[in-house]
Parts: C-alpha cells; structure tokens; sequence
C-alpha cells in the first residue's frame, strides 16, 4: 500500500484507528475453543465488526508463532481475510543482519503478502535495508517505547547530552522516506512524541498504548500530528475483549465505534 493509498483512506473513514489481534486463547470466548481454529474464528468476528472504523490491523507474531504450525496457518488465514484496502502490520520486530533479514522480508512481504512490518533497528542499517527493497512496503521501525525498560537504552545519554533514541532516529532516517519508513511511538509518553516529530517532520507513527495501557488520544494527536495526519493510533486489548461473553463482537464493535467518533472529531479539527 501506498502513503497516498493510506492517507485517502484515513480520510475516507475519517479514522486512524489500528485494531491489533493479540489473540489469546485464554481471553477469548470459551465456544471457540471448541473449533478447528479457534484464533482465526475469533478474528474473523473482530474483523467483520471492526472494518468500518479502523485503517490498519496490526496482527502480534508472537501470539501465532507459539502454536506452532497451526499458529502460522491461522495468522496467513487472518491476513488473507482482512480487506484488501486495509493496511496490515506484522508486529514481529524482527532485525539480523544479510540473508537473515532478507528472508525474514520474504517472510512477511511475500509469504504473509502484509503491508508493512515491526523491525527493530539497533543492529544497524544492514539489519533494515532488505526490507526497504520492496516496493509498497513499509518498514515500521522501534523509535521510542513505553515500556518500563525502555528507560534501559532509548533515554540513555551520550557525552554530549544527546538521547540514545534521537541518535537513532537521525540515522536511521537516512535509509528510507516517508514512502516505505513508519515509526513506532509510544502513547504513554505525550512529550516524546512531539520530540520524536520534530526529528522525523513527515513520517507516520504507529502509536501503541492508547485505551488499556493508558495513553490519550488527544495528547498523541496533540504532539504527533503532521499535515498527513502521520499518525495510526492502535488499540487491542481494549477492542478485542471488551466482552468474553457472547456479545464480545458487539462490545468491539461499540468500542471501535468510540475510538473512530474521537478520532473524527479531531480529523475535522485539524482540517484533513
């Protein structure tokens, strides 16, 4: 997919809304278990409630991967179902250097056929080029975490004062553009995300942390907002077990529905 592709059809739903399928077998409805894929089923749901009001889902490898064959199969099968005109992350943040990331991008841009995928940066610029060497897909690069741990490295300071997670980003901004390069932006950190902003001016985020883990909607638009709108703001555990009942497709829906609403309003605000 394309930036233009994406930003038309942000204005289209008039929503940045990511929908991230963390699936978890033990948070999900009890009747599921009982099908042939029960993950897959489950997504199926939450993409039928939530395609209307979101632009991106952003599938966590990790909640595939550790079933083994079955879990691959259950991810390809998700992907696939997701519309075609909706952009689709692969949060594996993956980074190796060679061939390593060279087969990782065929992973995941060929194989999987996703839009775009996590990487992590701090092997260097041969650990991210293979994956900018395809066309339409983007690399979706860790800038600056929320974690508790990202106090570790990202803040450290160099002898001249300067943040490790700055150091990064005016270097790695040099290995692509606007057109195949996103960053990953922690919400929970409101004055970041303008730091980060004014270090990469035209690039997209992708902002974790809004809804359960506590972040504000208005903050990140506040501080991470561009003339693009530069911005797919993800929720999951918020959407995706807003209910374990049987109303759980109804309960993301409305909640997907809440997010959108917001994101509307601000959209207007800003005259996108």
């Amino acid at each position: 997919m394309t930036k233009a592709e994406l930003v038309a059809q942000i204005k289209r739903k008039k929503s940045f809304l990511c929908v991230g399928l963390d699936t978890d077998l033990t948070k999900i409805p009890a009747h599921f278990l009982e099908m042939e894929d029960p993950i897959f089923e489950f997504n199926k749901a939450i993409i039928d409630a939530t395609k209307d009001y979101c632009v991106a889902y952003k599938p966590n490898t990790a909640f595939y991967e550790c079933h083994g064959v079955k879990g691959w199969k259950s991810l390809q099968k998700t992907i696939d179902y997701i519309p075609k005109d909706i952009f689709t992350i692969a949060d594996a943040k993956r980074g190796d250097i060679g061939n390593t990331s060279l087969y990782y991008a065929k992973t995941f841009f060929e194989t999987l056929n996703c839009d775009s995928v996590t990487v992590a940066p701090y092997m260097g610029e041969d650990s991210v080029s293979p994956f900018l060497t395809y066309e339409n897909k983007w690399v979706i690069l860790l800038a600056l975490t929320s974690n508790k741990g990202a106090l570790d490295f990202q803040m450290t300071e160099d002898k001249n004062g300067e943040q490790l997670f700055k150091k990064v980003l005016k270097k790695s901004v040099q290995w692509g553009t606007p057109e195949n390069l996103m960053y990953v932006v922690g919400a929970t950190r409101a004055e970041g995300i303008g730091e980060v902003r004014a270090l990469v001016p035209n690039h997209f985020f992708l902002v974790p942390g809004v809804g359960a883990q506590g972040g504000s909607l208005e903050d990140v638009v506040k501080y991470g907002w561009n003339d693009d709108c530069g911005l797919l703001v993800n929720s999951s555990r918020g959407i995706l077990y807003a209910s374990n009942g049987n109303d759980f497709a109804e309960k993301a829906k409305e909640e997907a529905m809440k997010l959108q609403d917001e994101m509307a309003r601000l959209i207007e605000e800003k005259g996108l």
